[in-house]
């Protein structure tokens, strides 16, 4: 799937030398940082879910997958801003999914925020044993990011496109840190989606 490196896999727009990896499952001296004891993975889950968050599409363009290339979508809901100056966001990836292996080769990608009448699309792309990607897309309005090539979700609150700049490894999910490069504000007047106790939830 992947064979080229990653100055290769950009059909355009700017290009950057591959993103430093930065490991945080070790101490210093290299000893490894256990498991939190008396922590459940039930009893984080819970806990993290009071956290209302924002829903947002990560998507980018894998041009080395099948004789056309092929969109790549994602829900997320751990997304940030890092930094005003420099503009710098950040998304948590699972390590070895399609969108990790994607991105460790593709430095550029996009972000649409979803409004609260988005709920379907989020499903859709976070939904686990799903159909291919190429599907997922095919009857979905979106236009094409002039710096990624990335899609940009039509009736997003906002769209981002992105260039990575670092990627550090937390755990079971890679923390990618990218440059915003242009963004745009296609819709004003809905609220957004969120996410709150295991749902999907529209404010307002």
């Amino acid at each position: 799937m992947f064979t080229k490196s990653p100055a290769d896999t950009v059909a355009s727009g700017p290009t950057a030398p591959s993103a430093p990896v930065v490991a945080l499952t070790s101490t210093p001296d290299g000893a490894r940082i256990p498991h939190s004891v008396g922590v459940s993975d039930d009893e984080f889950r819970a806990a993290l879910s009071r956290l209302a968050a924002g829903v947002v599409l990560i998507t980018a363009r894998d041009p080395d997958y099948g004789p056309h290339g092929e969109d790549v979508g994602m829900t997320a809901t751990a997304f940030l801003s890092v930094s005003l100056d420099p503009p710098l966001v950040m998304v948590s990836v699972r390590n070895d999914s399609r969108m990790d292996d994607l991105l460790a080769l593709q430095p550029l990608w996009a972000v649409s925020v979803l409004s609260g009448h988005q709920r379907q699309i989020a499903g859709r792309f976070a939904m686990k044993g799903r159909i291919s990607d190429r599907l997922l897309f095919e009857d979905l309005g979106f236009v094409r990011g002039e710096v990624s090539g990335a899609p940009l979700i039509g009736g997003a609150l906002a769209t981002m496109e992105c260039r990575t700049e670092q990627r550090v490894v937390a755990g079971d999910h890679t923390l990618v840190i990218a440059r915003v490069l242009a963004t745009t504000l296609p819709a004003e007047d809905d609220g957004p989606l969120t996410y709150f106790r295991g749902k999907y939830r529209q404010l307002g």
